[in-house]
């Protein structure tokens, strides 16, 4: 069976089992992508069953040496090409799973970029939109990802009861984020006096598109951040972290920072235990 025939069969399979959209097409974006470098590589259609262990390296070679990949993102579109033809071999298309005898992409442990309390704050009134300051406000103090914020319809932000649901978040999991006192008169604020008159059901709406797009986020958050005149760099995602990361020095119970994040273990959640200097030096004079 032609290789691009069981990937089109791939991707309405992980449809019919319930997985997110953007799952699905960063699924689909890496299958296709080693798709083409086989195509290219034998100038010819591929089946399936000739697909061999070594092309897989080399496949990911190229995604490091032509392509520039992180190991992070060679080390996905593993984990994909892994589920593929794990999905392949149990419908009996190919003998074995060839992806499983790739030697996993060595990965550096590094720690998170985040923001202090303090920077938060200069960050968020540094940003001249205010929808999207708004947004970054709400970001920083729920550890929504800009895909659940931004997709957040007025019937899933319940002011009355202070509750957030998130539907089919990552993973295609539902959550509940508790509105903290903080954001509550932001949120109310926002819904009174300021939200567009428009037939849009999205929360962040704007007057002419009726949403927002992570792009343009991101870009007004780096503008503000030049602003700043900071070094590092700060991303929509970075407020997630920053989110955990101050929970977590705040004594948070890890089980409840995992459930506010959304995240299916542990052991994801610590990866936010950071240690600056001063707690080393705390923890170092208890002596």
């Amino acid at each position: 069976m032609l290789l691009k025939n069981v990937v089109q069969s791939f991707i309405q399979y992980l449809s019919s089992i319930g997985r997110s959209e953007e799952t699905i097409t960063g699924y689909q974006k890496d299958l296709h992508s080693f798709i083409r470098f086989l195509e290219d590589k034998y100038n010819c259609d591929i089946y399936i069953d000739e697909v061999t262990t070594n092309d897989i390296e080399d496949f990911l070679l190229y995604l490091k040496e032509a392509r520039n990949y992180a190991p992070a993102s060679r080390s996905r579109n593993l984990h994909t090409l892994r589920s593929f033809f794990t999905y392949a071999y149990k419908k009996e298309l190919v003998a074995r799973n060839v992806a499983l005898s790739v030697e996993r992409v060595s990965l550096q442990r590094k720690e998170r970029t985040y923001l202090t309390e303090s920077e938060a704050e200069l960050l968020i009134h540094k940003i001249d939109h205010a929808l999207i300051r708004l947004v970054v406000r709400v970001l920083y103090m729920t550890g929504l990802r800009i895909s659940e914020c931004l997709h957040l319809t007025l019937d899933d932000v319940d002011l009355d009861n202070r509750v957030i649901h998130v539907k089919a978040g990552k993973g295609n999991k539902d959550r509940t984020i508790p509105i903290s006192d903080r954001l509550l008169p932001h949120l109310e604020a926002y819904i009174q006096d300021d939200r567009p008159v428009t037939g849009s059901a999205i929360y962040f709406c704007t007057q002419k598109t009726g949403k927002l797009s992570p792009v343009y986020v991101n870009k007004v958050i780096s503008e503000a951040v030049q602003k700043l005149g900071w070094k590092k760099k700060v991303t929509a995602h970075i407020l997630r972290h920053s989110f955990a990361s101050q929970l977590v020095k705040k004594d948070v119970n890890l089980v409840h920072i995992q459930k506010l994040l959304g995240h299916s273990s542990l052991n994801v959640t610590s990866i936010y235990t950071h240690t600056d200097l001063t707690q080393l030096t705390k923890a170092i004079n208890t002596l």
